[in-house]
């Protein structure tokens, strides 16, 4: 498994904002044998967002929410994470349009009356920026729990 560049650790030419989407999510309309739902969104939204350098499109093996296909989610260097469920292959342009949202939102927050009605409904999680470990505060009380 490689790793998702996501973190502070990003560079200055990485893209700002990574839209993750679970591959291995399957609707119940598709056939045993088919691309599942999640490819066939994570191959939409590759192509809706090529030549784009301000966001790239990543294909996960899963997001293990399996129980709110198709699942999606929005990461950047120093913003809040967030994953999405619901979503329908065709949903492309409108996630890439709230894409666009969570990339001009210096936090990642995207205003609820802002946000696409997907938004609203399909949250899944909001997770916290992660901050480099020897920096954040529990590192440091950890550390004084050992001794």
């Amino acid at each position: 498994m490689s790793a998702i560049a996501c973190s502070p650790s990003e560079t200055a030419a990485s893209p700002a904002t990574t839209v993750l989407v679970c591959t291995s999510c399957r609707s119940v309309e598709d056939a045993a044998d088919g691309p599942r739902a999640g490819a066939r969104l994570h191959a939409a939204l590759a192509q809706a967002a090529e030549g784009r350098d301000d966001l790239r499109v990543v294909g996960v093996e899963c997001l293990s929410v399996c129980k709110r296909p198709v699942t999606i989610g929005f990461c950047a260097a120093d913003k809040w994470t967030y994953v999405y469920g619901d979503f329908a292959p065709e949903a492309a342009e409108a996630i890439l349009a709230a894409a666009d949202l969570y990339g001009a939102a210096g936090d990642g927050l995207i205003p609820w009356k802002s946000r696409p009605e997907a938004l609203k409904k399909g949250v899944v999680a909001r997770i916290p920026p992660i901050a480099p470990l020897a920096s954040s505060p529990a590192s440091a009380s950890q550390q004084d729990s050992r001794r």
